[in-house]
């Protein structure tokens, strides 16, 4: 069985972070190993929430498993509590990469144009260090624009996002991909670049008018998850993009959802279901 390494928050309610990547990968028939980057007891779209920071276990655990000669066959980071974590998730990097593994980075920091309230204007350039060691990253418009340093902007054309792709290229990664784009009224979906081939691929979905929290992390664990069983970038973007639209058409129809994430769930068996087409 192939096993993936997460480093993240864990938000103990809210449908987010840890408590989305460990099931869906799980279901995926992934072995999913964490490293929490916190311990939150909400996602902060809750009132006074809690939040202890675990910055001082990430060298000790990383250590341990040197220790235990453990091996991963894809590391994937999502929301890192601070700036000072930077240094030691580079340096988790440096202890577990091999040549048969790859480095997934998801670098959650902001969204609608604004960094998220526990971050101030120099974490970008902390969070470039991290998508530099990075083999694909998936930020969504705000991060692209941040890590960039291209304005962020709602009305765009191919071109922007194009220069969006070729600037996050210049980071490092070989593969980039912008989430949330949005090509035309009432669509919605992502734009990836190869940095090695110079192709570009494109996937479009339905732009469901409600929004949740939590549907980037859905969207990179599953992708993580594609990836791991033996799907192309691509299959496994349109898999990701697929089934985070299922789990939002999902919620919006089940009416005693919770307002605070989507029923995802209730969807992982059209997940199965899709992944095993993909795989033939």
């Amino acid at each position: 069985m192939k096993r993936i390494i997460t480093i993240q928050d864990i938000s103990c309610l809210g449908k987010c972070s840890l408590t989305v990547a460990l099931p869906v990968i799980s279901a995926m028939g992934v072995e999913c190993a964490i490293l929490p980057t916190a311990v939150l007891s909400t996602h902060t779209m809750f009132q006074n929430f809690t939040c202890k920071d675990l910055t001082d276990q990430i060298g000790p655990i990383a250590h341990h498993w040197k220790q235990e000669n453990i091996r991963f066959d894809a590391i994937y980071t999502g929301y890192l509590a601070s700036a000072e974590q930077i240094d030691d998730v580079c340096r988790f990097f440096d202890q577990f990469k091999t040549e048969d593994n790859f480095i997934f980075v998801d670098p959650v920091m902001a969204d609608n144009g604004k960094l998220y309230a526990a971050f101030d204007e120099a974490f970008p350039r902390e969070m470039a260090k991290v998508c530099a060691k990075a083999d694909i990253i998936v930020p969504n418009l705000t991060e692209a624009s941040l890590l960039t340093g291209l304005p962020y902007r709602t009305d765009y054309d191919e071109g922007y996002l194009k220069e969006l792709l070729q600037g996050l290229a210049s980071l490092g990664p070989r593969h980039v991909v912008v989430t949330g784009v949005r090509p035309a009224e009432g669509r919605v979906g992502v734009m990836a670049y190869d940095q090695k081939t110079g192709e570009t691929f494109t996937y479009y979905n339905e732009l469901l008018p409600v929004s949740y929290h939590g549907t980037g992390d859905i969207f990179a664990s599953t992708c993580v998850g594609g990836l791991m069983n033996g799907l192309d970038l691509g299959q496994a973007l349109t898999l990701a993009a697929d089934y985070t639209r299922r789990t939002i058409d999902v919620t919006t129809h089940t009416p005693d959802s919770n307002w605070y994430g989507v029923e995802f769930e209730r969807a992982i068996p059209d997940l199965l279901e899709h992944l095993k087409r993909l795989k033939g």
